[in-house]
């Protein structure tokens, strides 16, 4: 008997000017299944996506070969709106919100539900009003599925980004007709305790019926979640695995063609010491919206790599954003024992400080700009590099193309940014290499103290190795401090010297890359506030 599946992508294959891209993909997803599809960077999940949402990307540029069968019928898919008609739904990666309306504004967008009235009785149903009343209580009971205690009222505006997701996930739970759900790394600005219950969430979407399709770098989630995985590499399938059979090292190996593995942390000339503090901070308070803190006090030892975790909510992100001046912030901060200004970007990065942002496409880049444009502009403006006089006798500085171009080509080589070129607009890189520009960004600063808000995110398995790779070089090879907050523990354990957990907008204690699991649960609840070197 044939196995009814709710989706079928059967001989998918495009090329993009002479250049293919998908090689005959083959993908089904059945009713209540949670089918994974991974894949590096470029291995052409995004195109694969596309595809299935009838972008104008891909009929613009002569269509696909192949089809496309839903139910068991096939169809033709030429827009976003075939694709909804169709019950299939979307959460990108990318945030798809307008930040001056409502969660509820947000969750009902293009669906809003209206009351009648007088005049829409005689003129018709355009002249309802709209019953913001029913709307909240959707919104409501959408994000009361995702477990998720975000006000349906407040502003979308300055909601932290992982708040963002849900508002994200809780519009697409919203759907009537929804029969086909594709999560494009849905987790990857939450933590871990806030990727735990969507995960939860997603599994009782799949037992009511519906069938999706996840999209994730963080292989560990996969195994834990998924009924079947696809792993995609250079635009073929090389591999399909059941849950079951479904390990980490497995997939990603799959994935990269290779082994990934984590070599040994390279020596240090000297081990950093309580003795040689770089940054003191006490009594530091920032007022980030849902992410506040209220008088942390943290000593950083020069040439370490330092992580700060802890669950969402709880301050974490608001380190570096308040050191940095992105967010009102009081206290103290002293650098190399002089008091560094507060709320002034710019005379944070004057003094050798650079920031790589959580908010990658808010903060981190200019998106209509070239690659080589993001990578040199803060240092261009606050450093002078990158810039000539056009004169001897003369003070005009003008760019300097040559050294600007010089440098992107080699770094975009050293991060393996996936680009056409230096010259490639940000806006159309995948997000994991806008996430590796905003990193080069940083680093052409050369800083002496580098704070990465979640830098790897939404970053493949390779990619992310390289990344931390690089950070470890940076801190090793030229004795930067390295700061990195990050959402997943097992990342920061892997690189850090000592990791410092943060609890209600103080700091708990620090930890040893080696602690127990328990140390840090407890730790990450509160419950403990040791320190150990």
């Amino acid at each position: 008997m044939r196995v009814a599946y709710a989706l079928e992508m059967r001989g998918i294959t495009k090329s993009y000017f002479g250049n293919t891209v998908l090689k005959g993909v083959d993908i089904a997803v059945k009713p209540g299944e949670i089918h994974a599809l991974v894949g590096e960077n470029g291995a052409g999940k995004s195109t694969l996506m596309n595809i299935l949402f009838g972008m104008p990307v891909i009929h613009d540029t002569g269509g696909f070969e192949g089809e496309i069968l839903v139910d068991g019928q096939a169809v033709n898919i030429e827009s976003p709106l075939d694709a909804m008609n169709l019950g299939i739904g979307m959460v990108h990666q990318e945030f798809m919100l307008l930040p001056g309306f409502t969660v509820t504004e947000n969750i009902k967008l293009n669906r809003e539900l209206g009351r009648p009235n007088i005049v829409s009785r005689v003129l018709g149903k355009k002249f309802e009003l709209l019953d913001m009343e029913q709307m909240a209580k959707d919104s409501r009971q959408a994000l009361d599925k995702l477990g998720v205690d975000i006000d349906e009222l407040l502003p979308v505006a300055g909601l932290p980004v992982g708040y963002m997701q849900f508002v994200e996930i809780a519009r697409e739970i919203d759907k009537s007709g929804m029969k086909i759900l594709v999560f494009d790394e849905p987790t990857a600005v939450l933590t871990e305790a806030e990727a735990d219950l969507f995960l939860k969430a997603v599994k009782r979407l799949a037992e009511n019926g519906l069938a999706i399709l996840f999209i994730s770098h963080r292989l560990d989630e996969v195994v834990g979640v998924a009924h079947d995985v696809t792993v995609l590499r250079d635009g073929e399938v090389v591999g399909h695995l059941p849950g079951q059979e479904a390990r980490v090292d497995k997939i990603a190996e799959l994935m990269v063609g290779r082994k990934v593995e984590r070599p040994a942390l390279p020596p240090r000339d000297r081990d950093p010491s309580d003795d040689d503090l770089i940054l003191e901070i006490r009594d530091l308070s920032v007022d980030m919206p849902g992410e506040r803190l209220a008088g942390l006090d943290l000593k950083v030892r020069r040439g370490e790599i330092l992580g700060i975790g802890g669950l969402a909510g709880h301050g974490k992100v608001g380190l570096a954003n308040g050191i940095m001046g992105l967010y009102p912030s009081s206290g103290t901060v002293l650098k190399d024992g002089e008091e560094l200004p507060l709320n002034s970007p710019k005379e944070a990065l004057r003094r050798g400080l650079a920031f790589v942002s959580e908010d990658r496409r808010g903060v981190g880049l200019l998106l209509d700009e070239s690659i080589e444009n993001n990578i040199a502009f803060t240092s261009a403006q606050i450093q002078n590099r990158f810039l000539r006089q056009r004169l001897s006798w003369q003070a005009l500085q003008v760019r300097d193309n040559e050294a600007i171009r010089q440098y992107a080509l080699e770094t975009i080589k050293e991060l393996d940014i996936r680009c056409q070129g230096p010259e490639q607009p940000v806006r159309r890189l995948s997000g994991g290499n806008q996430q590796k520009v905003c990193l080069a960004r940083a680093l052409a600063l050369s800083p002496e103290v580098l704070f990465a808000s979640e830098p790897t995110r939404g970053i493949d398995v390779g990619a992310k190795s390289l990344v931390l790779d690089l950070l470890v070089r940076f801190n090793r090879e030229l004795g930067m401090t390295v700061i990195i907050t990050s959402s997943e523990l097992a990342e920061l354990r892997m690189i850090c010297d000592r990791i410092a957990i943060v609890y209600q907008g103080r700091l708990v204690g620090i930890l040893s890359p080696d602690a127990s699991d328990v140390e840090y649960g407890l730790m990450m609840a509160g419950k403990k506030r040791a320190e150990v070197s």
